[in-house]
């Protein structure tokens, strides 16, 4: 059973701050969990209750999210987006993508390596703050995209829309005190602290 909104959690980071060093460090790590994301979980509480909207999932928000405000979107957002993206990391957590995601991979883009190019360029081109995405389609096929500030694929005002496999901040405050203005440098080190197995779990939930 899904849970609602009000029945939320904003759950543990489930590893140390300093566990994927060198690649994230431990003071971007807590403060963009303890402050940044716990700042969008308490909006996103108290929004859902302003819009009487908690009895809804998150999925089911998604999918009426130009019905309202900006403010209720970029928190609800910001919740589901840094809660997929803590779940997905992992120092060392595989060289590459494995199994049935990594045929997919393979499938659908050519090669691991030609994924990994084409997810870079779509986070490092992002203007301004966002996220990077591979999903899944409707009917089953992977792609890569970007969406503006705190929106998901999820959201049905997002012209290309999916279920997210695999997401990259690239809002500044993810990287800055280590890699100030050099995204390309933390996108390269997010490659080392992708749990890939966990992303095929997820993948394998997802079809």
């Amino acid at each position: 059973m899904k849970k609602k909104i009000k029945e939320l959690e904003f759950g543990s980071l489930g590893y140390d701050y300093n566990s994927l060093e060198p690649y994230f460090d431990a003071q971007t790590m807590e403060l963009h969990y303890s402050k940044h994301h716990q700042t969008y979980f308490n909006n996103l509480q108290k929004s859902a209750s302003e819009h009487n909207v908690g009895d809804l999932t998150l999925e089911e928000l998604f999918a009426q999210m130009d019905e309202h405000p900006a403010f209720l979107r970029n928190n609800a957002g910001g919740h589901y987006n840094h809660r997929l993206f803590w779940d997905l990391l992992k120092l060392n957590g595989g060289t590459e993508p494995i199994g049935n995601f990594g045929e997919a991979i393979r499938n659908e883009f050519g090669s691991y390596q030609a994924f990994r190019e084409q997810f870079a360029a779509a986070a490092a081109g992002r203007f301004g703050s966002g996220w990077a995405w591979l999903s899944l389609d409707d009917t089953g096929k992977l792609f890569i995209s970007s969406t503006p500030n705190q929106d998901n694929p999820l959201m049905n005002h997002i012209a290309q829309k999916g279920s997210p496999v695999l997401g990259l901040d690239v809002w500044e405050h993810a990287y800055y005190l280590k890699y100030q203005n050099r995204r390309p440098e933390y996108i390269d080190a997010f490659w080392h602290v992708v749990n890939w197995s966990a992303v095929e779990k997820r993948y394998n939930s997802l079809r």
